[in-house]
């Protein structure tokens, strides 16, 4: 599908403009003429663009490359996406849709819905980058507004009216594309005059995916227009672990009993500052006690905020069957890895395969994993994937081993290896892998070693 398909149909905005001219009758029933026609073109579309996104499946005998699985949040995977396209791009992101910090709680609290800022960034990251104007439409996609509310108005208005310097470089097919969705995405911020939308420090990319969902009703047809106009490679897909328009919030119980609610208030409370999160472990209290599982909840169809239970998106269930390898990848353990394991089908899955099991383990302590060990991280992931502490009549009974069978730990490491642990898990494959220091967030793997010894670990299949 090609941008000059998407552009022309959000024509209504435009012709509000002239709305003057007709008289209240003919303004309504112009009104009902054009949303009928748009109702039915999103229909189409959307059909369309779902169909599209469930029919790619990593099991043609015929591809030389190995297939991925991988589950991560939107931030610390991103640092290897570029290196791991050098042994495969058949790889499926799958992704939470639980973030409820910066410009992506704004969305959610004025427009509803699931969060796209995890499945934003990691498109982003995937984006092709090969042209000038490849290079053009990340950068405005990628672009944040200013923190100061009314500067960020002001830019946000530039943008929306094609006049910023963003747009220098974008083609009129994708320039009237991605204006079309922004404009659809501020008609519908105007549209709610009793919610005044705070646009400081907010993502261009955040804004253009929320106007396709709201617009196409579908997650997914929004994450498949993305991916075209930023030119993803077509055998990689960003997969959001729950296919809804409703707005999730995670949750989690602590050991002492203690209930939180909110992405961000497990991992890094921010006390609703809209400035960029600081990952550093001293700009967060400790939690009072280790996290006993993670869970959903919504407000949908009901004033309090209740425990719900999702269904896994079918695309990702898909891919777990016929993938070659699946991946734990490093991150924020219980709000960015665990919200995709606890999903009925996911364990179930994931236990009957034989391929390679792999935990990426983190470099260092956060404010989630404060005191664990190597073996700790696995634990957490068994019990997520087993249901360990939902309804007994569906929770899972199955060891360690048949969840994770190899661990690749960043050289100098600050998480305990507790090898005697890992044997009693039935887990023995620990590789080292080179690691760097980041001055913002300390040990990390290397790039180029980790991709490395997650070929090695595929070429073990030939």
């Amino acid at each position: 599908m090609s941008p000059r398909e998407v552009g022309p149909m959000l024509t209504w905005s435009q012709k509000q403009k002239n709305s003057s001219a007709y008289s209240k009758e003919s303004w309504e029933k112009a009104r009902s003429t054009e949303e009928s026609r748009r109702e039915d073109s999103r229909k189409s579309l959307t059909k369309s663009m779902s169909a599209a996104t469930h029919c790619r499946c990593f099991s043609n005998p015929t591809h030389t490359q190995p297939s991925l699985l991988v589950f991560s949040g939107g931030t610390a995977f991103n640092g290897v996406v570029e290196e791991l396209k050098n042994i495969t791009t058949r790889v499926a992101h799958v992704l939470p849709v639980s973030d409820d910090g910066g410009s992506t709680a704004e969305i959610v609290r004025v427009l509803g819905g699931p969060a796209v800022g995890d499945i934003r960034s990691r498109c982003l990251r995937l984006s092709d980058e090969s042209t000038p104007e490849a290079l053009a439409v990340r950068r405005l996609l990628g672009h944040r507004l200013p923190l100061h509310p009314q500067q960020a108005k002001s830019e946000w208005y530039n943008i929306v009216e094609g006049e910023h310097s963003l747009w220098k470089g974008v083609s009129k097919p994708y320039r009237e594309t991605i204006r079309a969705f922004l404009s659809y995405f501020q008609n519908e911020i105007l549209r709610r005059p009793n919610e005044s939308f705070c646009f400081s420090n907010g993502s261009i990319g955040n804004f253009f995916f929320a106007g396709a969902r709201v617009f196409f009703q579908s997650l997914d047809a929004a994450i498949f227009l993305f991916s075209r106009v930023s030119d993803i490679p077509s055998e990689s897909q960003v997969l959001p672990v729950i296919s809804t328009n409703d707005r999730l919030t995670l949750g989690c119980e602590l050991g002492d009993g203690t209930v939180i609610r909110g992405q961000n208030e497990i991992s890094h409370p921010t006390n609703g500052s809209m400035e960029p999160v600081k990952k550093e472990r001293s700009a967060v209290p400790a939690l009072p006690s280790r996290i006993k599982r993670v869970f959903y909840m919504s407000s949908e169809g009901s004033n309090l905020l209740h425990e719900v239970f999702p269904t896994a998106n079918s695309a990702v269930l898909d891919q777990l069957n016929a993938v070659d390898c699946i991946i734990y990848a490093m991150g924020s353990l219980f709000t960015s890895i665990c919200p995709s394991l606890v999903l009925l089908g996911i364990g179930e899955i994931i236990s009957s395969r034989s391929c390679p099991k792999v935990l990426l383990l983190n470099g260092l302590e956060d404010r989630e994993t404060s005191g664990f060990s190597a073996s700790c991280f696995v634990t957490a992931i068994t019990d997520a994937l087993n249901r360990a502490y939902g309804d007994p009549q569906k929770s899972l009974k199955n060891s360690p081993s048949q969840y994770i069978n190899t661990i690749l730990v960043p050289e100098d490491g600050e998480i305990p290896l507790d090898i005697q642990c890992l044997a009693s898990q039935g887990i023995f494959d620990v590789i080292t892998v080179h690691s760097i220091c980041d001055p913002k967030v300390g040990i990390i793997f290397d790039p180029k070693s980790l991709i490395q010894a997650i070929a090695d670990l595929l070429g073990r299949l030939v």
